[in-house]
């Protein structure tokens, strides 16, 4: 007997795999929160926590009127959902056909592939410069075919942005009916003169859909909430095609606390940026290969020698308690990312590779 078989295309699909952590010592391969969440936002959880026999609001309706006062956007244009992952398998669901193709950056994020195969489109992936989204080799890509093209602004894992002028750019070259995403998991880290999340562009274009996460800087990434900000009919479309109570009520409570805190934001980038410049020099002076990063991660390069390869730095951190992030999935295979952790933890970090260094 060989019981039910799956469609062919789902067969195809690498599951996504998060960083994995030890039992004991620094897990930074997860570009989590090392400051952990808004204590606001715990009391919301906890308290809604009380009443758990009490479904969702499905729609997310006092969520979505908090994001919509925070960035002066209409509720009635945001949806929520479990992570922004969701929202991508959802416009997925709602917008692929088999056949069909979506376009990423050369090293864009993994979620967008498996979107695509999940649907039976096929990802079209457009080379980097210097491990920068290049806009002319994503128009150059785009064909009758093309229905989605993901850009994550920052992008991780290389933890590059390109300056919202390119990202007018890219969207003026598109057909009407393609959809750009753009992804702005990150944004809150960047203090960059010439970027933008893209907001007033979502707010305009009847084609471009931000989504933005609280994954990151609000430190709720144990809950899954995620949103997007658009088209009416796109948001529409992504109504109809998610669960009805997609969010949970807890999620829904502590994000709402997290947009209000805005002191544990601001420390939250403080911490992040300055300890982000002193790993990254630290590594440097050490004479390892860092790529500029505006995100909470540095991508960090190593050299093809025995001894001295991203795969015996990865052994020799692990065993000292540390786990970072291989990048083998991203067809980076020298790369290792590294996520901003706690002060203590970038001790570590940057003791661990002084002794790599020395030993290797």
């Amino acid at each position: 007997m060989t019981g039910p078989k799956p469609l062919a295309n789902i067969l195809e699909i690498t599951p996504y795999k998060g960083g994995q952590k030890l039992d004991h010592g620094w897990k930074l391969s997860s570009n989590e929160n090392p400051l952990g969440c808004s204590a606001a936002a715990r009391e919301a959880l906890s308290k809604t926590a009380e009443h758990l026999e009490l479904y969702p609001d499905g729609s997310a309706l006092k969520l979505r009127e908090a994001i919509g006062k925070k960035y002066g956007i209409d509720p009635d244009r945001i949806v929520c959902g479990a992570g922004s992952d969701e929202i991508f398998q959802l416009l997925g669901r709602a917008y692929l056909s088999p056949g069909d193709e979506i376009i990423q950056s050369e090293h864009g994020f993994l979620v967008y592939r498996l979107v695509a195969q999940q649907s039976g489109a096929k990802c079209i992936s457009a080379p980097e410069q210097d491990l920068k989204a290049d806009v002319d080799a994503i128009l150059e890509r785009v064909t009758d075919k093309t229905k989605i093209i993901f850009l994550a602004n920052p992008n991780n894992p290389t933890g590059s942005y390109i300056p919202f002028k390119e990202v007018k750019r890219l969207h003026a070259g598109l057909r009407d009916d393609i959809l750009l995403v753009l992804d702005g998991a990150y944004a809150e880290y960047v203090q960059k003169n010439d970027y933008a999340a893209g907001m007033e562009l979502a707010g305009e274009a009847p084609n471009v859909l931000v989504t933005r996460t609280f994954s990151k800087i609000h430190g709720l990434a144990g809950l899954r909430m995620g949103w997007a900000y658009g088209p009416e009919s796109v948001i529409d479309a992504i109504h109809r095609v998610r669960g009805p109570f997609n969010t949970t009520s807890v999620a829904q409570a502590a994000a709402i606390a997290a947009l209000s805190d805005e002191r544990f934001v601001s420390e939250s980038v403080e911490h992040n940026n300055s300890e982000l410049e002193r790993v990254g020099a630290g590594l440097e002076k050490l004479g390892f290969k860092i790529y500029p990063s505006v995100g909470n991660f540095l991508l960090i390069e190593f050299e093809d020698k025995d001894g001295r390869r991203s795969t015996d730095a990865d052994a020799f951190l692990r065993e000292r308690g540390i786990v970072i992030r291989d990048m083998n999935a991203y067809g980076l295979p020298k790369c290792l990312r590294l996520s901003i952790g706690t002060k203590q933890a970038n001790d570590d970090v940057l003791a661990a590779f002084k002794a790599f260094k020395k030993a290797s």
